[in-house]
């Protein structure tokens, strides 16, 4: 498999430190708010990243965090008059809705920060010892122009990110580019005791210490959004590298931003939307179906136009699936299984291998739907049809699609009503036979007659 490295700005075959297992960890939300739509983008990407791993044989051990103490959610917890616990503790459990909704799977772990103050302290003891942390003021900072290798996965000379650095008003820093790693505590604020002083950790250093604890101190793959690639990912290969003495990570995926009617989402533009808002208005899968319907690395567009050109894919998805299943309770045994199918999940893995292609994934997919709607029309037996089913579910499963399907049965009246109809058109009833249709019609159940039989619907 080919992966589009940030680390070096080019498609590197992917090389885990151990065969067979894929160490991966993906920054997750600060549970202050609902996710919005550009959270969802990492987390259905990454979740397909996963799924295909194991599914090509990996043992994949999957990390993601939970930032559960911040400046937003102090903030939060400061205006609503509850305690910062109280504020994660509602937003993990909002997060696990959106999640389930947009049918992501759970994390192999799902740390908090708060959970590892110890080993965040550790790191930043380690980084004292060695010369490349200093306290000022009660805080703890990281002397970025010490570790050479500053700047390397966002690829900007260190005079560019410093001429974009702000120093704060009151900033003691030494170095403008130097940045937290313990912030000393403010009155009336969550605070752990440190040889440092009463204090809280600093963002960047959360995650260092819970992808060493959790995957070791060289992990495969790094994943999260573009917005993420400085000053947050380019401060963990620093402090991790720095405590450690070996490499972080050795690849680094970074997914593009979403855009909103192609203008940037910002609040202050009135076009921020959270999952749980448009999932309201259009249910999930829409959402998942849109994230992954273009390659990651790229942006995507959200419009009311494009959520209803998903709605409609998928119904195409739906809709094929349960011709499957109509067609074998009626197929006769036997049969081939067609030569497309090996050639569709090839076309699939091709793309998939291609860095994450989820776009080419998803035409392989469609082309495969259309083949299959030949064969039913074409009366396939129920070996064709069988082998039809079992790679639909596994193509569409690896992409976490079609995972609402329902199954409903119908009670004994309706059953009879409809073999009544059939033996009447048999008969050439046809009199008797439309008005069990309507009847039907008026319970919301719809017929259609097709070469397979009678195929129904609720209305």
């Amino acid at each position: 498999m080919k992966i589009f490295n940030t680390l070096t700005r080019q498609k590197d075959e992917f090389i885990p430190i151990k065969e067979g297992e894929a160490k991966i960890y993906a920054c997750g939300p600060t549970v202050y708010n609902y996710i919005h739509i550009g959270n969802a983008r990492p987390l259905c990407v990454f979740d397909v990243l996963r799924r295909y791993l194991e599914w090509r044989g990996y043992k994949v051990t999957f990390v993601q965090n939970f930032t559960d103490i911040d400046d937003k959610l102090i903030k939060k917890a400061n205006e609503e008059g509850i305690t910062v616990p109280e504020v994660a503790e509602r937003f993990i459990k909002e997060f696990w809705v959106d999640a389930k909704g947009l049918n992501i799977r759970e994390a192999t772990v799902h740390p908090r920060a708060t959970e590892n103050i110890d080993e965040i302290q550790r790191i930043i003891s380690e980084l004292m010892e060695k010369g490349y942390a200093y306290c000022a003021g009660g805080d703890v900072y990281f002397r970025s122009k010490k570790f050479k290798d500053y700047g390397k996965l966002s690829h900007q000379p260190l005079e560019d990110l410093e001429a974009g650095a702000r120093i704060e008003t009151g900033d003691i820093k030494e170095d403008p580019m130097d940045f937290c790693l313990w912030k000393g505590a403010k009155e009336g604020e969550p605070f752990w005791e440190s040889p440092w002083g009463n204090g809280r950790p600093g963002w960047h250093i959360e995650c260092s210490a819970m992808a060493g604890r959790y995957l070791g101190k060289t992990i495969d793959i790094h994943c999260g959004g573009l917005d993420l690639i400085f000053p947050h990912h380019e401060n963990e290969i620093a402090q991790s590298e720095c405590a450690n003495g070996c490499d972080f990570s050795h690849y680094w995926m970074h997914n593009g931003f979403i855009n909103v009617d192609n203008h940037k989402m910002s609040k202050s533009l009135n076009n921020f939307f959270t999952v749980r808002d448009v999932a309201n208005e259009y249910g999930y899968e829409p959402i998942r179906y849109l994230m992954i319907s273009s390659q990651y690395r790229g942006p995507i567009n959200y419009s009311v136009d494009i959520i209803e050109q998903g709605k409609n894919a998928l119904d195409r998805l739906y809709t094929c699936r349960d011709n499957i299943d109509f067609a074998l309770k009626n197929a006769k045994e036997g049969g081939e299984i067609p030569a497309f199918i090996e050639q569709r999940k090839q076309e699939f893995i091709d793309a998939m291998e291609d860095d994450l292609n989820t776009a080419d994934a998803l035409a392989a997919v469609f082309s495969l739907v259309r083949e299959i709607n030949t064969v039913i029309s074409d009366g396939a037996g129920k070996t064709a049809l069988t082998a039809c089913a079992e790679i639909f579910d596994e193509l569409t499963g690896i992409l976490g699609l079609v995972y609402n399907r329902k199954t409903e049965g119908l009670d004994s009246e309706i059953e009879e009503l409809i073999a009544k109809r059939t033996e009447a058109r048999k008969n050439k009833d046809f009199k008797t036979a439309d008005e069990i249709r309507d009847k039907l019609k008026d319970m919301g159940i719809v017929l259609e007659d097709t070469p397979n039989g009678v195929k129904w619907t609720r209305a």
